[in-house]
């Protein structure tokens, strides 16, 4: 990012920010450097510092350099998918005989790291509810390395004050891990509230066209930022470059689909809310949302996802899924076209019998960006 982008806005950062037009041919968008090595000018001479492209590929380095610029940190770090990148983190930041304190409510395949993967490395963890502090005062121990949190979370859409976690963390001599992935660069920073790391899905908003798996880190602090990307070459999960191409590609129109997702998530939740067959609805920008307060401080709108329980218990969830049209049921969110799931049986199943289990009667959507009467229209079909 040059000098002068420094106080440009969002979507021209999100545009411009690692991606000036090539030198060469005045190409403006980024090429594809779909290539593995690269010519040396004499033994260690490299150019522009590429060598070899798990170590670095100009169209993975874009990518990064925009990531930074959009979350306002030192480093960005693009992966093969959003899992790629949290082990990379993890390994980096703990050791055998660390701790770490997760949240209750999270992705299941998150849970599933932690739970399966680190703890035969000899990483503890303990459960607590991220919105309570003291909470998380309480499963805090001598060798807690980092507290880890998602706002909004999945699939509750539960909502935590990051600057006030942000104290607890360091005050224990923590760092705070923050995965952005359901608000996205557009609608929450963290690290302007004290995270030192976020996570990101790009698969999700970030890619938002279901076409790419993918997946980031920002760090705060470029200390943190050149460990992070040791470990990143050493391990070698690095997103491919024609991935980081499709995500770069995404992140240009990032802004205005966030604000299209966000305004038809509004009108859902609206029928949703006065629904004889939805006892609850949970989503950030209802009033008497815990966390409403919170998230209208933190976010620049409520998003894009809303998760609803209804009348009938698993079966009656399990059929409003089964009878969307236009909505499409699948896994996976943040595209442009509407998804709908049951997350007991589906992105959550993971977590089936631990304390992150979700509730069965609980629905989850991702609200696209196609005509919000048409996706009116399906949801009261669907639901009878």
């Amino acid at each position: 990012m040059t000098e002068h982008q420094l106080h440009h806005g969002f979507e021209t950062l999100a545009i411009h920010a690692g991606q000036e037009a090539d030198p060469r041919t005045g190409a403006v968008v980024t090429p594809i450097y779909q290539v593995s090595t690269y010519k040396q000018d004499g033994v260690g001479g490299l150019r522009e510092g590429y060598e070899y492209s798990r170590s670095a590929n100009p169209t993975r380095t874009a990518l990064e350099e925009c990531l930074a610029s959009l979350e306002g940190g030192a480093r960005g770090l693009a992966f093969a998918s959003g899992l790629a990148a949290e082990d990379t983190l993890l390994r980096t930041i703990l050791k055998p005989g660390d701790h770490i304190v997760i949240p209750n409510d999270a992705y299941g395949g998150t849970f599933r790291l932690f739970a399966k993967v680190l703890t035969r490395w000899g990483v503890d963890f303990s459960v607590a509810d991220t919105q309570d502090l003291a909470d998380v005062r309480a499963q805090l121990r001598p060798n807690t390395r980092a507290v880890w949190v998602e706002t909004p979370s999945n699939p509750l859409l539960g909502i935590t004050d990051l600057t006030a976690l942000a104290e607890v963390a360091h005050g224990a001599g923590a760092l705070l891990v923050v995965d952005n992935t359901f608000a996205s660069p557009y609608l929450q920073q963290p690290i302007a509230f004290g995270a030192d790391a976020v996570v990101h899905s790009t698969t999700k908003y970030m890619g938002g066209h279901s076409d790419v798996v993918g997946g980031a880190l920002v760090l705060a602090e470029a200390g943190l930022g050149e460990e992070v990307a040791y470990h990143q070459n050493a391990m070698g999960a690095v997103s491919g470059p024609f991935d980081a191409w499709l995500v770069m590609r995404g992140i240009k129109t990032l802004g205005v689909r966030m604000d299209r997702h966000s305004a038809n998530a509004e009108k859902i939740v609206e029928l949703l809310t006065g629904h004889p067959k939805v006892h609850q609805v949970l989503y950030p920008g209802l009033p008497g949302h815990q966390g409403h307060d919170i998230a209208a401080k933190q976010m620049k709108a409520f998003g894009g996802m809303v998760s609803f329980r209804v009348n009938g218990g698993e079966e009656a969830a399990v059929e409003v899924c089964n009878r969307t049209k236009l909505i499409t049921l699948g896994e996976s969110l943040g595209g442009v076209e509407s998804l709908i799931e049951h997350p007991g049986r589906m992105t959550h199943a993971s977590v089936a019998g631990s304390v992150l289990e979700v509730p069965a009667d609980l629905v989850r959507l991702s609200v696209g960006i196609e005509s919000v009467d048409d996706l009116l229209a399906d949801l009261r079909q669907a639901l009878g």
